[in-house]
């Protein structure tokens, strides 16, 4: 004969004592997880009891011990029945089913298409490459959010790149980014749809939104990935350096949902465009007025000047390193670069000597790239640099030091005296191109 279940532990109700509250700034607010607690004027709280689910948060965070338990007469009667320690491991249990079940309850992968007056960054089209291989490890939709005015053509080029269903914002109010009307339009989707994943660009604007986002719907988020996949319990792994660059550091977000994570331009493949894909595109509208917002856009300044140059977009870099040894040496660099039509770079230790300036700095405090062609002069390789170019097509490394780390990602190295190897590959390439100029 089955033993009987042994009751549970009453979890009872929050409830305020009257006269104790010290209007602290809504402490116990912050704490609820399930936004059981509203402040009325006076800075009170006042608990919904259908809400509640007696996990004591804002009990313990109260300064003024302005809010306590209360038990119904049943509840109390079952708790005389415990003795000291007795039904904690039931309780845990029980709160370990609650979250699992308000985690299961998140499904898709959401990709935050950015865009500047209707034109998308690279980097969101990278996003539905890694996002498509995400989808497919949990069984669920790719998904793409496009928020803006007159942006419902992102929403077909997001088909185009993978994404089965848009959800789309498209109102005047969302004609220029502003962090706040953009994190009231992705926490509403967010709270109404529950997407598994969302991932967003490491730009100026996805930097500013996620972290916006993940504060207001209490998740975790990990900047600057790079390299994302899932375990078998559905949990994003996160892959970003960490420690100065010198380790590359997984981290899980498995209590929260959804799970948030940035991924810096040219990190992850371009997915090849599929012209002519279809998919569901879900219309929303938010209660949202331009008078609410209190920023203006005057003017959008393009970071870009002309005749800049775009290191992260070019598809051959030459650059170099401390081994250069001096500023005007980068002028043979140049050449090589002219050659190949490509731009020349830098690792950081040059761009800290003055030879370069910071926008041509390569890893992980200048740009990730991802050029068909790298060609690695005087760099010695460390972790820093690496993260920034490792993706290249075809990286090509000449030092001196035949254990310098950059031999270890070369598809080609050379051990030698750059100052005779690069004017000779430079020579080389001039002769080939004579026959074809006569």
């Amino acid at each position: 004969m089955s033993e009987p279940k042994k009751p549970k532990r009453p979890r009872g109700r929050a409830c305020l004592v009257a006269g104790k509250c010290i209007a602290c700034g809504a402490r116990c607010q912050s704490v609820c997880p399930v936004d059981g607690i509203e402040m009325d004027d006076s800075g009170e709280p006042r608990i919904h009891p259908d809400k509640c689910i007696g996990c004591v948060k804002c009990v313990k965070g109260c300064p003024g011990n302005a809010l306590e338990m209360f038990y119904t007469p049943e509840e109390l009667a079952i708790l005389a029945t415990f003795e000291k320690g007795a039904g904690e491991v039931e309780e845990a249990d029980e709160d370990e089913r609650l979250r699992r079940e308000a985690i299961a309850a998140y499904h898709g992968v959401w990709v935050f298409v950015e865009q500047t007056e209707g034109e998308p960054a690279r980097v969101s089209w990278e996003l539905m490459g890694v996002g498509a291989q995400l989808a497919q490890s949990l069984q669920t939709e790719l998904c793409a959010v496009v928020i803006g005015e007159n942006v419902e053509h992102l929403c077909h080029e997001a088909f185009a790149h993978g994404a089965s269903k848009a959800y789309l914002l498209d109102q005047p109010v969302f004609r220029h980014y502003r962090t706040e009307a953009y994190l009231e339009a992705c926490c509403t989707l967010i709270g109404t749809y529950q997407p598994e994943i969302v991932l967003m660009g490491a730009t100026g604007m996805g930097r500013d939104l996620a972290g916006a986002v993940a504060t207001r719907v209490k998740t975790g988020l990990t900047a600057d990935c790079t390299g994302l996949d899932v375990d078998d319990r559905r949990n994003l792994r996160q892959t970003r350096p960490a420690f100065g660059g010198n380790i590359m550091a997984t981290i899980m977000c498995d209590r929260f949902r959804p799970q948030m994570a940035t991924v810096r331009p040219h990190v992850m493949p371009l997915p090849e465009r599929q012209a002519g894909a279809t998919g569901e595109i879900v219309r929303e509208e938010i209660p949202l007025a331009e008078a609410d917002i209190l920023t203006k856009v005057l003017e959008i300044i393009r970071d870009k000047k002309a005749g800049e140059v775009d290191i992260a977009g070019a598809e051959f870099i030459v650059s170099g390193g401390r081994g250069m040894m001096a500023k005007e040496n980068f002028g043979m660099l140049q050449e090589l670069a002219d050659e190949l039509g490509g731009v020349v770079g830098a690792s950081r230790s040059a761009v800290d000597a003055g030879w370069m300036p910071h926008e041509r700095q390569v890893g992980q405090t200048g740009k990730t790239v991802r050029p068909k062609i790298y060609i690695a002069c005087g760099i010695s390789g460390a972790i820093q640099h690496l993260v920034g170019m490792q993706d290249s097509d075809l990286v090509i490394a000449i030092n001196r030091d035949r254990e310098a780390p950059i031999f270890d990602v070369a598809t080609y190295g050379i051990v030698g005296d750059l100052f005779q190897i690069v004017p000779a590959i430079t020579s080389q390439l001039k002769q080939l191109r004579q026959p074809a100029n006569h």
